[in-house]
């Protein structure tokens, strides 16, 4: 009862910090885009983890995590709606998990669950209809998210593969995820007014860089539940070693990405800093436990340069991202994925070739249904707002309020 105790209270407090993280997000977008979109953001990200979290209840635990016993494919099994651990008088039943309780394992994982459509909220940011973000979000977070989860977190078919496809706490489930659809909807989306001019990308500076930094700096704290949960249990060891990984990474991320941005632009941008801090985070989430010190340093390191030349690429290929969301949770997903079988414990070659199998899994799934909802909801009740509204700003067309009131003196 004792562990039981110990490892539940350390989850219960990492489910706490991975819901501190929305918070995180919510900054970071506000703070990178313009104020006249900022309450449209906010609106957003409060609709995405409510909503996320009545699906989750509703049928995603489920087809996330319905064990695979009786289907040897491993690729759907829809267990039933709703939460199925009976009430007890012992919330501490041991029948469930030697480390935690059935209902801290669902919050856990309800709280991951809404993270993916928060990575899509921050690439269509200042151009996308509230209406059909909020029918992409109950599409893809209700059925998407928890039906590819489980070909791995489920123990579906990528788990049962010889040498097993390993995402410790997300790179590819959650950040890759989220990742490609938001890659699918940028596209089909299409860039800002004034974003590209004479074929060249033009920077549309946020409103709010300090508070963007606190996003960053929320985020980064919030990786502490995100990760160190991941352990599953209040193992000192493993969840110390976690931890390490984790710091170091961002660290090497946010260092080496200003590094090279600066060598390639002349200029300390401090938004090239902070992205390079959530590259280092998403590359090394996916094998936090089965990295050293000085593998987290390289794995950050690489993604902090990635996040870099990634950003460039966006601009060069004319796709508008507000917030670097493709080239942080798309771009350094993939590579932290791959990372797994090139350095730690699971390094070796039978290892890679089922990270990249992993991989392409995940990129097919996700482009194939995102392209669908969205495509879907463009031809029907059309996706981006008028040319008016986003000039004058969604905060007015769509909410009719503003996040920042004018409170002037009256005259006398």
């Amino acid at each position: 009862m004792e562990t039981l105790t110990t490892g539940n209270v350390w989850m219960m407090i990492c489910t706490a910090l991975v819901f501190f993280m929305h918070l995180g997000f919510a900054f970071l977008e506000i703070g990178l885009t313009r104020q006249k979109n900022t309450l449209n953001i906010l609106f957003k990200n409060i609709f995405i983890i409510t909503s996320g979290l009545l699906l989750y209840a509703a049928f995603g635990f489920n087809l996330m995590y319905p064990g695979f016993a009786e289907e040897a494919l491993g690729i759907f099994d829809f267990s039933g709606f709703g939460l199925k651990a009976p009430m007890k008088d012992d919330a501490l039943d041991l029948s469930y998990n030697d480390n935690y309780t059935y209902w801290t394992d669902f919050l856990f994982q309800g709280m991951f669950a809404a993270t993916a459509a928060t990575i899509v909220s921050g690439a269509v940011a200042e151009r996308m209809k509230i209406l059909p973000f909020m029918i992409f979000t109950i599409l893809y977070v209700g059925f998407v998210y928890p039906i590819a989860g489980s070909w791995k977190w489920g123990e579906g078919f990528l788990h049962q593969l010889d040498t097993p496809f390993y995402d410790f706490a997300g790179s590819t489930l959650v950040h890759s995820v989220g990742g490609w659809a938001a890659l699918v909807a940028v596209w089909l989306l299409g860039a800002r007014i004034g974003k590209f001019k004479n074929g060249k990308a033009q920077a549309i500076p946020g409103h709010n860089i300090p508070l963007a930094t606190a996003g960053v700096l929320i985020l980064w704290l919030g990786w502490f539940g995100f990760n160190g949960g991941s352990v599953l249990s209040a193992n000192p060891a493993a969840t110390s070693l976690t931890l390490v990984t984790t710091c170091l990474a961002a660290a090497a991320g946010g260092v080496f990405c200003a590094i090279v941005s600066t060598i390639m632009y002349k200029n300390l941008d401090l938004t090239m800093f902070l992205n390079g801090i959530l590259g280092g985070l998403v590359a090394i989430t996916a094998g936090a436990d089965q990295m050293g010190p000085m593998d987290a340093i390289i794995v950050g390191s690489i993604g902090g340069v990635l996040i870099v030349l990634a950003v460039s690429l966006v601009d060069k290929i004319k796709l508008d991202d507000p917030v670097g969301a493709i080239a942080v949770h798309l771009i350094c997903g993939v590579w932290g994925t791959l990372a797994v079988g090139l350095f730690g414990k699971l390094a070796g070659g039978a290892q890679l070739v089922s990270q990249l199998i992993g991989i392409g899994t995940y990129a097919v799934f996700c482009i194939a249904t995102s392209f669908i909802i969205i495509f879907t909801l463009k031809k029907t009740i059309g996706i981006r707002v008028s040319e008016k509204e986003e000039v004058e700003g969604l905060d007015t067309h769509e909410h009719g309020m503003t996040a920042y009131s004018d409170f002037r003196l009256n005259e006398r």
